[in-house]
């Protein structure tokens, strides 16, 4: 689905992270935030994260959930060769579709491995929703596959990497919003009072507010974002306008410092 936000359509999409290693502890997610960055960059925006175990009515339940609600649904884990590895059969049952070999799958894993005959672990990742269509694995070939707008994908990083590449240009693609961030000398208490009059003034432009700690200070970033550049240029101008009179020290900072 797409929200309109002040008269700018936006694409909107939720991440599913499926293992139990993530919920453990046991393995760190490395794979949100670059999901997240790669889709903003191309306009399309995040708006949900959940993270379910490895069982097949709890994925299947957070899909329906989630696929009714966002353009896009982009998964992670559960599609490799072993017995937890559920994603495929839970993604069948949230569309009440029948899951088996797939030719497709099949031919790649033959012409990979072509000295080899297909291993039963590579036949359970060749197992393909009725329906769906394959995501390109450049790394080790097991494919993903992506069903009406659920996108189903490793969660392996690399190999997650590789798909979202095969991905991002099948993707609806909204209007990229751009960025400032202004580094406050100030805690985030100080700064909370005008900089809620100033989002009332710009519902246009998405402020947000981030205290930050080191040795020698206390302080605040203050992060302006819009599709509507000249807009909020001009909410930039007027935070700075606010920081001057009410005597807070500020700067510019790169966007990477948030």
């Amino acid at each position: 689905m797409t929200d309109n936000d002040e008269g700018v359509e936006i694409v909107t999409a939720a991440l599913l992270v499926i293992g139990e290693e993530i919920l453990s502890g046991r393995t760190r997610d490395a794979n949100t935030g670059y999901i997240a960055k790669a889709l903003d960059e191309v306009g399309i925006a995040l708006r949900e994260v959940r993270v379910v175990p490895d069982v097949e009515d709890e994925i299947a339940d957070a899909v329906n959930a989630l696929r009714r609600r966002y353009r896009y649904v982009l998964t992670t884990g559960g599609i490799g060769p072993t017995h937890d590895d559920v994603t495929t059969d839970a993604i069948g049952l949230a569309f009440g579709v029948p899951v088996a070999e797939d030719p497709r799958a099949l031919r790649v894993f033959e012409e990979r491995y072509p000295d080899q005959p297909v291993s039963p672990g590579r036949r359970r990742m060749s197992r393909i929703p009725q329906g769906a269509e394959l995501i390109v694995n450049s790394v080790s070939g097991a494919p993903g596959f992506m069903l009406d707008n659920v996108i189903v994908m490793a969660g392996i990083p690399r190999i997650m990497q590789a798909m979202m590449e095969d991905v991002l240009p099948r993707l609806e693609k909204g209007r990229p919003l751009a960025s400032r961030s202004i580094r406050v000398d100030a805690p985030e208490g100080k700064v909370a009072g005008g900089l809620s009059d100033l989002q009332d003034r710009y519902p246009g432009v998405r402020m947000g507010s981030y205290p930050f700690f080191s040795d020698t200070r206390v302080g605040t970033f203050v992060v302006l974002r819009s599709a509507d550049v000249a807009l909020m240029d001009e909410a930039v101008s007027e935070l700075r306008a606010l920081l001057v009179r009410e005597g807070m020290p500020h700067e510019e900072a790169e966007k990477e410092e948030v």
